[in-house]
C-alpha cells in the first residue's frame, strides 16, 4: 500500500517500520533540513535500529521524505503523527493536529477514491471525533465513514526500543468509523504475526486506551517511589519488598524500579492530559494528581542525600552521569536531570555533566551554565560529589579506584558490594543501607 505520513518527529519516523512489510512510506515534514537528513539514511533522533530501517529502505526506494504534501494524493492511507505538546495548564495542544487535518482535507477534496485518514499522535478522547472529522469534512465537502475513512491508531512505543517494540507490538489498537476503513487497516497490519493481538473498537476507546495504559504506567513508577521512601524509614530495602510482590501474578514485576522518578515525552505530558481532560468534563482524578506530585519531588531526593553525605552543597563541585530521561534515547524532555542540575545550580553548585546522546540536547536547556565533559572519568575528576541521574550500562563499570567522593546513585546502577571495597560513600533511594 502507499502510505503517507505527515510529520517527521518521534512517532511518525517509527512509521517507516512499515516499509519493512512492503508499504511505500512517504515521509511529509516542514523542515528541509531534517528531511534532506532522512534522505541521507540518517535519523534526527538517536532511537536504535532506526537508521538501519531508513537505509535499507531508501535503497529500495519503499521509503521517501518530502516537504511536498501532493505526495497525499497517491496515497491510500494518511497517517497523523504531529506533536501534541502540552499547554500551561497540562491540556494538549492541537494546533498541529488542526493543520495537518485542514491540510489533509484540501487533498481529500480532489480524491477520486476511498482514503483512510489514521490519527497516531496522541489525543483526548473525542478529539478525532469532535476536532479531526469536521475538520476534514469541512476542507473535502465530503462524509466521514462514507466518502472517506477515519481510524485511532495509538504508538505504544518505549524510547529506546521503539523500533522493536513496533514490529513486535503487543496489541494492536484500531478505532474506526465504519467496514471499508477496518478492511484497510486490516492490510496495513496484515504481514504482522497473527499472535499480535488487533483490538478493532470506537474511536474514543482507541484514545482512552493510549491515555488509560500510560497512566497505569506512571502509576507503577509512583507507587513503588514511595514505597522506596517510606522503605528507608524502616531499613527496608525496597529492591526486596519490589522483587517479592512482583512474583504476584495480579502485580508483575515490571515497572517497579525505585529511583528518581519518570520523565520522557509520554508518561508527564500524558497523565497532565487526563487530569485536564477529566477536570473539563467535571471529574477531579485524586490519584492522577498525586502520580504527578510525587513524581515532581521524587528526583530532589538525591539532593537531600547530597546534603547528608558532604552537607552544605554550595560552592562544591558536583559531576552528573546521565542526562536522558532513560538510557538508548537521547530524549530530555522532562527528563529527571532537569530539576536536580536547576536545583543545584540554585545553590550555587559548579556541575559537570555527561552523557553518551543527550549532551546536545542538554546545551539546549542549560547552555553555559554547565560544564559538558567529553567522558565518564573526565566527568568525575575533582569533584566533591557524583549522581547518576540514568542507568546507561557505560556507568555500570565505573573505575572506582579512581572516585575519592560519595556516589548518590538514583537507578542503582552499581555493585553496592564492590563500592564498599573501595570505602567509598554510597546512598541511594529505598536502600536498606546507605554505605560509607
Amino acid at each position: 500500500m502507499k502510505i503517507s505520513v505527515v510529520g517527521a518527529g518521534y512517532v511518525g519516523l517509527t512509521v517507516v517500520c512499515l516499509a519493512d512489510f512492503g508499504h511505500e512510506i512517504s515521509l511529509v515534514g516542514r523542515t528541509k533540513q531534517k528531511i534532506d537528513l532522512i534522505n541521507q539514511g540518517k535519523s534526527p533522533i538517536y532511537e536504535p535500529g532506526l537508521e538501519d530501517i531508513l537505509k535499507r529502505n531508501l535503497e529500495t526506494k519503499r521509503v521517501l521524505a518530502t516537504t511536498d504534501y501532493n505526495v497525499m494524493d497517491d496515497s491510500d492511507v494518511i497517517f497523523i503523527c504531529v506533536g501534541t505538546p502540552s499547554n500551561s495548564d497540562g491540556s494538549i495542544d492541537l494546533s498541529q493536529i488542526k493543520d495537518a487535518s485542514k491540510e489533509i482535507g484540501l487533498h481529500l477534496k480532489r480524491a477520486k477514491d476511498f482514503k483512510v485518514v489514521v490519527v497516531k499522535s496522541t489525543v483526548v478522547p473525542r478529539t478525532v471525533k469532535n476536532v479531526v472529522i469536521p475538520i476534514l469534512e469541512k476542507e473535502s465537502g465530503k462524509k466521514a465513514g462514507l466518502d472517506f475513512g477515519v481510524a485511532m491508531n495509538p504508538e505504544f512505543l518505549r524510547e529506546g526500543e521503539a523500533v522493536y517494540d513496533f514490529m513486535n507490538p503487543d496489541k494492536i489498537v484500531m478505532g474506526i468509523t465504519d467496514n471499508k476503513t477496518r478492511e484497510i487497516m486490516d492490510k496495513v497490519y496484515e504481514k504482522f504475526d497473527a499472535r499480535f493481538h488487533r483490538i478493532f473498537t470506537d474511536l474514543n476507546t482507541a484514545e482512552m486506551i493510549k491515555y488509560a495504559q500510560n497512566s497505569m504506567l506512571a502509576s507503577r513508577v509512583s507507587f513503588i517511589n514511595e514505597i522506596a521512601n517510606i522503605c528507608e524509614k524502616f531499613g527496608v530495602d525496597v529492591k526486596e519488598v519490589a522483587s517479592a510482590i512482583g512474583l504476584d501474578t495480579r502485580i508483575g514485576p515490571k515497572f517497579l524500579n525505585a529511583g528518581i522518578g519518570f520523565g520522557g515525552s509520554c508518561f508527564p505530558k500524558d497523565v497532565n492530559a487526563l487530569l485536564a481532560a477529566s477536570s473539563s468534563v467535571g471529574y477531579d482524578s485524586l490519584m492522577l494528581k498525586a502520580i504527578l506530585g510525587i513524581n515532581e519531588l521524587q528526583p530532589l531526593r538525591l539532593i537531600q542525600l547530597a546534603k547528608e553525605s558532604i552537607g552544605d552543597l554550595s560552592g562544591k563541585a558536583v559531576a552528573i552521569l546521565g542526562l536522558a530521561f532513560k538510557p538508548k534515547t537521547d530524549d530530555m524532555r522532562e527528563a529527571r536531570a532537569i530539576p536536580i542540575i536547576r536545583t543545584l545550580l540554585e545553590d550555587s553548585v559548579t556541575i559537570r555533566v555527561y552523557d553518551p546522546q543527550a549532551m546536545e540536547n542538554a546545551k539546549q536547556i542549560f547552555g553555559n551554565k554547565i560544564e559538558y565533559c567529553s567522558s565518564v572519568n573526565d566527568c568525575i575528576k575533582n569533584v566533591d560529589l557524583i549522581m547518576i541521574v540514568t542507568e546507561w550500562d557505560e556507568f555500570k563499570n565505573l573505575d572506582l579506584s579512581l572516585i575519592k567522593c560519595p556516589i548518590i546513585d538514583g537507578r542503582r546502577v552499581l555493585d553496592p558490594e564492590k563500592v564498599k571495597k573501595h570505602k567509598i560513600i554510597y546512598k541511594g533511594i529505598g536502600w536498606k543501607e546507605n554505605y560509607g
